[in-house]
């Protein structure tokens, strides 16, 4: 690509003297990145110009668009930004200074450090963004165009960008509206990281596309005539449906009973119109021609989104039966939700940047006031938790609005209010009516936290994700600063206590904590068990880690599937597809440490390594080295679940189960004096599944313990 296609562009809304510097940037880059190729092969300056070209699409400023041609020289042509700035302007200089990653030579190297090297350059882009929204502008371009050649890398680098772009670019897209750039990011990340999925989705959609374009221009073609009767002036065009949101849709519609054929929104008209009252009266003509479908109707007009998204949404019943959803906004509008903030986003000459889109950013000036208390994870998880996702907007008992993230608990909103607000909470009101801690707030509800007069402090129960009592990394990063503030051997020993009771819950065996505790990037064991009193690890990521760990698990190239429950994955010295079956007096687990054991007529059979059947073989010359590879399946593990007999027991406990998307394949009790032991086989894909299915059942009212056990078969198969 060269550049005519991008002078072009500018030019169509750009003054001659902005056009001129573009093409004084693009001379630069070109001198710049003279003989360097890409892995595909393209020329590097191939890069820049797409990213710079999907930034005049949103026909941004000349400043924008110069920096985006050039936001790759600094780290990859070893020019100073102090040329730049001499060349272009402390402006120019200053976008691309925001969109440059941090030197590369003072990362330490290893997984933790990747990770605080992801966090570290949002980090400065985030805030480089809260001074000039522009800076995310050219981040997102620029991500949008690697995720197009993403093809050419290693299957890893693919899923790790692809999953990186699925969990923040996507979303930040989504956050400042840019519809346009957000819709393709998460298609191609879902391409990446699914690609089963994604094709599976893709050929849905395409079988139906004839009956789909028939209906659609037989519905245009009454609809054009019914508004031009009510002289109401319109465009009429379809609305296609993108890949990932299908994907998305049909899994709730699985979740209840509904499937493909469900989806109202398949068949989708957009109109547009000249102004608001246009948006209602067609709407009236609408519900007049059709039956409108009332709980699918949403004001978004009078009730903009959180991004700035406004339109009339409408589902109607054509032709009989069919779902219709049609959509009804403004030519501004319609911009808007294409482009986001962007979209209204002019720096004129001497105007600077427009204050009525401050509101629009926010959330993200929010972060950067939070972010000096958070650590690398924490901050990666704060973008996810706190700025990524929908807000619920509640209020305190004295009207004031406080706006938290979808999911939100009642012990979130303490913690947002006042630190000491949420050490004390000991309960809460919603409307007026009693909750558990881990309720889910829902808008415009009001809020009321119970607290107790002694110094109790926090729980450290608080932290455990999958008992979902905090959502937010605030709150979880003041919760983990009291416990931190104790005592250190009462963290020691607190630590101790919940690794031995994570160890005999999941029935793995530690011999060396020290080595353990540096799979933590702990200095020494006290290190490792302080870190776990305070809650700076969780059950949650021991299970992670004590559990193989992902990188490590080999890929195959094909499975076999014989039965629900298989062994198809297995690796036997690299190689899959043997004959292979799971160990009945262990049951293996995805995550588990194995070995397997050549029997004389049914192939291999596979134990948990420290499986005393597998330990005390004589012939140990018939033990072998097996991994696990893709995995596709559910496996079998026996729990045990010890808890006061009580009405509802069982029920409270399987309602848990379910909850989590885990299936019940056996279940039996036993009573004695005043306890149940319930013994269950649940089918489990892996070991952070287990771990979160057994803390889940370890909430249910009146439960002492929930543990996974093995069955006490004493021989192996000869």
């Amino acid at each position: 690509m060269d550049a005519g296609a991008l002078i072009k562009k500018a030019k169509e809304y750009l003054s001659p003297e902005k056009v001129a510097l573009v093409e004084a940037a693009y001379e630069f880059a070109l001198n710049a990145h003279k003989g360097q190729v890409r892995k595909s092969g393209d020329p590097y300056l191939d890069h820049p110009l797409q990213a710079a070209m999907i930034l005049a699409d949103l026909q941004l400023d000349a400043a924008t668009l110069a920096a985006a041609l050039l936001h790759d020289v600094p780290e990859d042509c070893e020019v100073p930004l102090s040329k730049i700035e001499a060349k272009f302007g402390p402006e120019v200089s200053r976008l691309v200074d925001g969109t440059t990653k941090l030197g590369k030579l003072s990362l330490r190297r290893g997984e933790a450090s990747k990770r605080e090297s992801q966090s570290q350059n949002l980090r400065k882009m985030l805030i480089a963004t809260a001074e000039d929204l522009r800076v995310v502008f050219i981040k997102l371009a620029d991500r949008l165009h690697n995720m197009h050649t993403l093809g050419v890398l290693s299957p890893e680098k693919r899923r790790s960008i692809a999953r990186e772009t699925l969990d923040i670019y996507a979303p930040l897209a989504h956050r400042l509206g840019i519809w346009q750039i957000k819709w393709q990011l998460e298609d191609l990340s879902f391409r990446y990281l699914e690609p089963r999925q994604y094709h599976k989705v893709a050929r849905l959609i395409a079988t139906r596309r004839p009956q789909r374009e028939a209906f659609i221009n037989e519905i245009t073609e009454i609809l054009k005539q019914e508004l031009d009767k009510a002289e109401i002036k319109t465009e009429i065009i379809g609305r296609p449906k993108h890949i990932y949101s299908i994907y998305n849709k049909l899994n709730r519609y699985a979740a209840q009973g509904r499937d493909f054929d469900d989806i109202h929104d398949l068949f989708a008209v957009r109109l547009l119109v000249n102004t608001i009252p246009d948006c209602y009266k067609a709407l009236g003509v609408i519900h007049n021609l059709w039956h409108p479908i009332p709980e699918e109707f949403n004001d978004f007009i009078a009730n903009p989104k959180d991004n700035g998204y406004q339109s009339l949404h409408t589902t109607v019943l054509c032709q009989g039966t069919t779902p219709l959803e049609i959509q009804i906004r403004t030519y501004d509008m319609h911009r808007t939700a294409g482009f986001g903030v962007a979209a209204h986003w002019h720096y004129k000459e001497g105007a600077g940047q427009d204050t009525r889109f401050e509101d629009k950013i926010a959330w993200l000036r929010q972060l950067i006031e939070w972010q000096s208390e958070l650590g690398s994870e924490e901050f990666l998880e704060s973008l996810k938790t706190e700025v990524f996702i929908d807000q619920v907007f509640v209020y305190t008992p004295q009207g004031e609005i406080k706006a938290l993230p979808k999911g939100a608990t009642p012990l979130d909103f303490a913690y947002r209010i006042h630190t000491e607000l949420g050490h004390r909470c000991i309960g809460a009101k919603v409307n007026g009516r009693l909750v558990p801690l881990n309720y889910e707030l829902k808008n415009s509800e009001i809020i009321e936290i119970r607290t107790t007069k002694v110094n109790k402090g926090p729980s450290l129960d608080w932290l455990n994700p999958d008992l979902g009592f905090v959502k937010t990394s605030h709150a979880r990063e003041k919760v983990r600063q009291w416990f931190k503030k104790q005592e250190r051997t009462q963290n020691i020993e607190r630590g101790r206590q919940i690794l031995e009771r994570e160890l005999k819950r999941l029935d793995i065996a530690m011999t060396n904590i020290e080595e353990t505790a540096q799979l933590f990037n702990c200095e020494s064991s006290d290190d490792f068990l302080a870190a776990i009193g305070y809650g700076g690890i969780t059950p949650h990521q021991l299970a992670l880690k004590l559990a193989i760990e992902p990188e490590e698990i080999p890929a195959v190239t094909r499975t076999v599937r014989t039965e629900r429950i298989t062994t198809a994955g297995i690796q036997v010295l690299g190689v899959g597809d043997l004959l292979t079956q799971l160990a009945r007096c262990c049951n293996p687990l995805p995550g588990d440490h194995i070995i397997g054991y050549i029997t004389r007529s049914q192939g291999i059979t596979v134990h948990r390594k420290g499986c005393i059947n597998a330990t005390n073989v004589e012939d140990k010359s018939r033990l072998i080295e097996v991994s696990w590879g893709e995995i596709h399946d559910v496996y079998p593990v026996d729990v045990q679940i010890d808890a006061w007999d009580r009405v509802g027991l069982l029920r409270d406990i399987t309602t848990v189960v379910a909850e989590a998307k885990v299936n019940i394949s056996s279940m039996s009790t036993t009573d004695h004096n005043d306890i149940t032991s319930v013994f269950a086989t649940v089918e489990i894909t892996n070991m952070v599944q287990l771990t979160q299915v057994l803390s889940r059942i370890q909430g249910v009212r009146g439960v002492i313990s929930a543990t996974r056990v093995s069955q006490a078969k004493a021989s192996l198969s000869s």
